[in-house]
């Protein structure tokens, strides 16, 4: 569970309201499910840097500019309000969380319809009732389910009160109070064990020295070396001391940051007390120069350099993002049967071997489940009923696994995060190396200023370790795209500025301009005319596609880090017989394209017209394994360079000229891994060739 630090500490104000939003929907409900599943055992990792601002939020000291605005009463909206609730109020996910209310889907459609218009089309009710619907879709389930107030006013739908607004922000510092309680509950009953991550989420072995990202990438261009072992050090301490005020007893369990080790990380956190850290199967690979079986990934480790040692436990990288990414998209009693099935498949043999296996399930806490369906409240439960009733499984925590389980000796480890086993998404790129090179320039600065004020001295030092963390250069560089990196870039250099400031120094004037490069979107282009290609998977001549319409996939995989999308850009359009389609994949994904399949679906330009589908395996030049179209006709496909398909317009009930819409979905192994677009469908407005050629 974790938030960057949002709060300015000279102005006091949060500059984006994700802590408070997650602790409604995400860090009471997680916890508080498990009260059904007594025989349910598990660790939560809470990032102290989230924890003091869940506590602030509870206390109602927070000062949110985005919660001041929700509950401002909608009759004194200023324009600029008006515009700021148009821009902030649909961070959801449309599919799972807008669409879900009436209401809420009514106004998203009119704002995205209106576009530039909808500051002032929207009436006061209007906007009443987007400051009600933008909070309460993040409320957790457990209160959408049983609290009185909350299911009022998610039947009643609209035409909120002053009343309720108000009431609605008092609901919400109440929400936030039971967080760190609920915890403290469990954990103090036994069903959860509470591991932490260094205070303010830096990567550590970047702390410690930067210019070790060229270990686990050679030739990765880096910034001026950045070696600060001792705020590394001091992370780690305040977070174990952060913890044990907190729960009245020291985490034994570190999770470095994304999974972030090196040895010197390890010393490091075994000379603070941790006795155990876990990270990513990636990084075991690279330790052990070689693909590691499940054998070896399922227990757990000792690593031990001279006097020190820490337990290691290395996440099964596949099963995690299941659920991070995959089983969001599938029902929830074939995603929890599909989960438990893979592991008994893959533990099969360690059984038979007479050991045990432990399986190591580690990922995001809060940021998965708004793509679930009901906040994926329905997948847990299944999850968790299963695991409950059968006697060959126990849920268990890391701290019991390292107990239970012999550990195999470990004298090194591999430099890396979870992501890769390298360090790229936080260093290389400019913006990341520019980020770097300021960080160091203000530590420097830091350490000169020794004749600053005690207490002044104390608040530049917490900016410094402020920005140290991670989050800042998640979103710089070219992995992550996100509405809110230009917030992020501005928090970053805020921080930075005011360590300056606490110092009595200046600025350094670079840090008024954004780091941020402008990032590339997902782009759609109409086609400009008829189009008749041959479906053979060649691109046989430059001609061939010319006037088609395309798609170009931003590969950038958004919050959360999946893999790179496989689709590079998807061409599209007809002469007025056929609906044709290509599909170009990116490089680097060829031998894994046998074992895919793409899933198309097709549908007239009507809601309420039936969907044709067809299904195209990738493996031996594709072919067209099922199809279910609205009339006849055959769907045609061949796949060498790219993939390209045919289908009848009649077949899918479109004639006289008229549009359709589409949707793709690519498959591995029976799982959904990309869908194209990511909500609703691409259209071709008609496919009469003549308009086309016009």
């Amino acid at each position: 569970m974790h938030q960057p630090f949002y709060k300015d500490l000279i102005s006091g104000e949060y500059k984006l309201p994700w802590t408070r939003m997650h602790a409604l929907k995400d860090y009471y409900g997680m916890a508080q499910i498990l009260e059904e599943f007594p025989n349910v055992r598990q660790t939560f990792n809470l990032v102290p840097s989230m924890m003091v601002q869940v506590a602030e939020y509870a206390a109602g000291t927070a000062v949110d500019p985005f919660l001041q605005v929700v509950l401002k009463p909608a009759e004194n909206l200023t324009p600029d309000d008006r515009a700021f609730l148009l821009r902030h109020s649909f961070y959801s996910d449309p599919q799972r969380m807008i669409y879900r209310y009436p209401r809420y889907g009514e106004l998203y459609t009119a704002a995205e319809v209106r576009k530039s218009s909808a500051a002032s089309a929207f009436g006061v009710e209007d906007f009443r009732d987007l400051q009600m619907w933008s909070q309460l879709a993040w409320f957790d389930e457990a209160f959408q389910e049983r609290d009185p107030e909350v299911r009022r006013w998610l039947e009643r739908g609209r035409n909120f009160t002053l009343a309720d607004q108000r009431r609605m922000g008092e609901k919400q510092r109440e929400i936030c109070a039971q967080v760190l309680p609920m915890y403290r509950k469990l954990a103090a009953s036994g069903q959860i064990e509470i591991s932490t991550t260094p205070f303010y989420h830096p990567i550590l072995p970047l702390l410690c020295d930067s210019d070790i990202a060229r270990v686990s990438h050679p030739g990765v261009p880096l910034p001026p070396r950045f070696r600060y072992p001792g705020d590394a050090r001091l992370q780690l301490g305040m977070a174990r001391e952060y913890i044990e005020q907190q729960f009245g007893v020291a985490p034994a369990g570190l999770w470095p940051s994304e999974g972030s080790v090196s040895d010197e990380v390890f010393s490091l956190a075994a000379e603070a007390g941790f006795e155990w850290a876990a990270t990513d199967s990636g990084v075991l690979n690279q330790t052990f120069s070689r693909p590691v079986p499940v054998e070896g990934l399922y227990r757990p480790y000792r690593w031990r350099q001279g006097e020190r040692s820490l337990n290691v436990l290395f996440r099964d990288h596949y099963l995690s993002d299941l659920i991070g990414f995959v089983y969001s998209k599938m029902d929830a009693e074939q995603a929890a049967d599909d989960f438990l099935k893979r592991i008994r498949e893959n533990c099969a043999g360690i059984l038979a071997a007479g050991r045990d296996a432990l399986v190591p399930v580690i990922l995001d806490g809060e940021n998965a489940w708004e793509y679930y369906p009901r906040n994926g409240r329905p997948f847990l439960r299944e999850l968790y009923r299963r695991i409950s009733a059968d006697l060959g499984l126990r849920a268990i925590t890391i701290g019991e696994a390292m107990r239970l389980v012999p550990l195999e000796p470990l004298d090194h480890i591999f430099p890396g995060s979870w992501i890769n086993a390298n360090f790229d998404v936080w260093i290389g790129a400019e913006e990341d190396n520019q980020a770097w090179a300021q960080l160091l320039r203000a530590r420097e600065t830091y350490d000169a200023a020794a004749a600053v004020a005690p207490e002044k001295r104390k608040m530049a030092l917490e900016e410094l370790l402020i920005a140290e963390g991670s989050d800042w250069c998640w979103w710089y560089g070219p992995e992550h795209e996100s509405a809110n990196r230009p917030e992020f870039d501005q928090l970053y250099r805020s921080h930075l500025a005011n360590m300056y400031r606490f110092l009595d120094r200046m600025p350094p004037e670079d840090l008024s301009r954004p780091l941020l490069r402008m990032g590339v979107p997902t782009q759609v282009t109409e086609p400009s005319g008829p189009i008749c290609p041959v479906i053979d998977g060649e691109v046989t001549s430059y001609f061939e596609w010319l006037g088609a319409g395309a798609y170009c996939v931003d590969e950038r995989s958004g919050s959360m880090h999946g893999n790179k999308a496989p689709v590079a850009e998807l061409y599209f359009g007809s002469e007025g017989r056929n609906f044709y389609l290509r599909i170009d994949f990116r490089g680097g994904v060829e031998q894994r394209l046998a074992a895919m399949e793409v899933r198309v679906n097709l549908q007239p330009l009507d809601d309420h017209a039936p969907v044709s589908r067809a299904t195209i395996a990738l493996a031996h030049g594709a072919t067209a394994g099922e199809a279910h179209l609205a009339g006849p006709g055959t769907v045609e496909c061949a796949y060498a360079r790219v993939l390209e398909v045919s289908v009848p317009l009649g077949a899918i009930g479109v004639d006289g000229g008229r549009g359709l819409r589409f949707q793709c979905s690519v498959w591995e192994a029976g799982l959904p891994i990309e869908a194209i677009p990511q909500q609703g469908w691409l259209e071709l407005k008609t496919t009469d060739p003549d308009l086309l050629a016009e």
